[in-house]
């Protein structure tokens, strides 16, 4: 120590500092992990005290370290008087009193696992279903003169997208409720639809509406119900049962399921989970009664059912009653209907089934059917509702695509010669790749149809493409190289029709064509399957625009498709 004591005081002073230097250099450094200083969904309900009941039901179902965590959620989070209401409501003074698994239903029915503004919510159900499985349903409502978003049709949001860093918030004044009911449960509950529950006993439907769900993930499981409250059912006449079974049970067995009494019941149950946002955009609805359907159209903000023109005459239709409709049952929804909906004998009709109308693109919003151009490719993980393909490439090198021109472009060039100016764009057609692409049709009521086959013509590197109509192949088969060069040589085109062509667009359009593969059965009203197999490796772009079903006693040529618009020339 002596020695260091007598060295120069310029070199003591060096010594000193490098010993600070190495203890510096030893201690543990602040380091800022994170660029994003955004409070999480967690975060952002500790440091708010009006929102702790609901924070405390997160923590004792383990949700609270759930939504503090990477994501893209919406929470709809009820105050704290809204918990509080719900806990008298049930009897209980405090969370910890509640069974957890009904607060694990609580908290999954209030997160949805996608980030949605109010700007996307419609007049019904949101498109992405909850955590718990079932859809939660927005809508507006007036209440003391106040306008207000509504979700269930119970509670009103009071603050709107909180963006936080894993998602955004909404702020409820009620708890949202679990559906537990089943339908036939929640029917009998009604006071307006006694007539109606005894009509669903008498037939048997009741039991069939009061299942359980075996699988909740699975949409089709699910049943719809279009019911008639007791004031519709008088206004057509009908106070009791036995005046119903009086006018439709012909065999006076409602249990038969060919008695006209068991009919009128299944006409108004609809398979699938079907709320009005999906009622509004399906023309047809199959029915549980044998081969028949129920049309629909939506007329400004109304829902009609069998308001169709049949021989130029106008059958009005009855209105679903938008207000109290989309009620959510633990095995599908129910609606009500203005009036009473009589079953119709429906006659083989023409179906123009555009390949680029099916869910897959329809979801496209932001593309699908706007003026302007767009090119969108369906990935393998979004596909297969309403079309499926083999041999997914997962490296990209196979796939499908929503091709659309801008509106008012030239029919002659691009796609703007097809009917609504778009197509779906097949990639790598071909085997282990997509050699197979199988899409759902929309409703074909039974009876004889001719299929025609409408495509933007590829000068190389396609080929022929067969066609099968459920599982059945077809005759003929589509040459994508072929274009419809018919116009050139003026040939007439019943003369065309005869050879199995014909100029389905106008104006016409050297760029498309349009082929006859064959004359189908179609076996029952409903949806079907068409599918279109390559025969060779496509290595260009396949282009496919209609897929008419005409009844073979109808004009195969009018009316015709306007090119570049999605209107008719009849």
């Amino acid at each position: 120590m002596k020695r260091v004591l007598r060295l120069p005081s310029l070199l003591r002073l060096t010594l000193v500092f490098l010993i600070a230097l190495v203890f510096q250099n030893c201690s543990e450094q602040k380091i800022k992990e994170t660029t994003d200083e955004t409070m999480n969904i967690t975060e952002y309900l500790r440091a708010n005290p009006d929102y702790s009941m609901f924070l405390e039901l997160l923590d004792l179902t383990n949700y609270a370290s759930f939504m503090n965590t990477y994501g893209t959620y919406t929470v709809f989070i009820p105050t704290n008087d809204a918990v509080q209401e719900y806990l008298n409501s049930i009897g209980a003074t405090s969370l910890s009193q509640v069974p957890l698994a009904d607060l694990q239903n609580i908290a999954k029915l209030h997160i949805l696992d996608q980030r949605i503004n109010t700007t996307s919510f419609t007049d019904g159900k949101i498109g992405t279903p909850s955590l718990y499985g079932q859809y939660l349903v927005t809508g507006a409502a007036n209440k003391n003169g106040v306008s207000s978003v509504t979700v269930n049709k119970e509670a009103s949001i009071v603050a709107s997208n909180i963006e936080l860093g894993n998602g955004v918030m909404h702020i409820i004044d009620k708890v949202l409720r679990v559906a537990d009911k089943t339908l036939a449960q929640t029917i009998e509950a009604d006071p307006n639809l006694t007539l109606f529950t005894e009509v669903l006993k008498t037939t048997g439907w009741y039991d069939v509406l009061n299942k359980p769900l075996t699988n909740t993930t699975d949409i089709d499981s699910y049943l719809t119900v279009l019911a008639q409250t007791n004031e519709v059912f008088a206004e057509a006449g009908f106070t009791t049962l036995e005046q119903l079974k009086n006018r439709y049970s012909h065999l006076n067995n409602p249990l038969d399921l060919k008695d006209s009494l068991n009919l009128f019941v299944s006409y108004r149950i609809l398979p699938r989970l079907q709320y009005l946002a999906d009622i509004a955009i399906t023309p047809s609805l199959v029915t549980k009664a044998p081969l028949e359907v129920i049309s629909a159209k939506l007329s400004k903000d109304t829902i009609l059912l069998n308001e169709d023109v049949f021989n130029g005459v106008l059958e009005k239709g009855v209105a679903i009653d938008r207000t109290i409709s989309d009620v959510t049952a633990s095995n599908g929804v129910l609606h009500f209907v203005g009036g009473n909906i009589a079953i119709k004998k429906r006659l083989p009709a023409p179906v123009y089934f555009e390949f680029t109308d099916i869910t897959e693109f329809r979801r496209l919003t932001a593309f699908w059917k706007k003026p302007a151009a767009a090119y969108e490719k369906l990935t393998v993980d979004n596909a297969g509702i309403d079309v499926t393909w083999d041999g997914k490439a997962s490296d990209g090198s196979a796939y499908l695509a929503y091709n659309k021109q801008a509106d008012g472009s030239s029919i002659t060039s691009g796609v703007g010669g097809c009917w609504g100016a778009d197509v779906c764009e097949i990639y790598r057609f071909r085997d282990a790749n997509a050699q197979n692409v199988a899409f759902k049709t929309p409703v074909i009521i039974k009876g004889r149809y001719k299929i025609w086959i409408s495509y933007r013509a590829n000068g190389t590197k396609v080929g022929n493409v067969k066609v099968f109509f459920n599982g059945i192949e077809l005759p003929r088969q589509v040459n994508l190289s072929e274009g419809g060069n018919t116009d050139t040589a003026n040939t007439p085109e019943t003369v065309l029709e005869s050879q199995g062509y014909k100029r389905y667009a106008t104006p016409w359009s050297s760029r498309v064509n349009c082929r006859l593969v064959g004359v189908v059965d179609v076996p029952t009203t409903g949806r079907h399957t068409l599918t279109l197999q390559s025969q060779g490796s496509f290595t260009n772009q396949s282009w496919f625009d209609i897929a008419e079903f005409r009844p073979v006693e109808m004009n195969q040529l009018l009316p015709k498709f306007v090119a570049g618009k999605s209107t008719l020339q009849y």
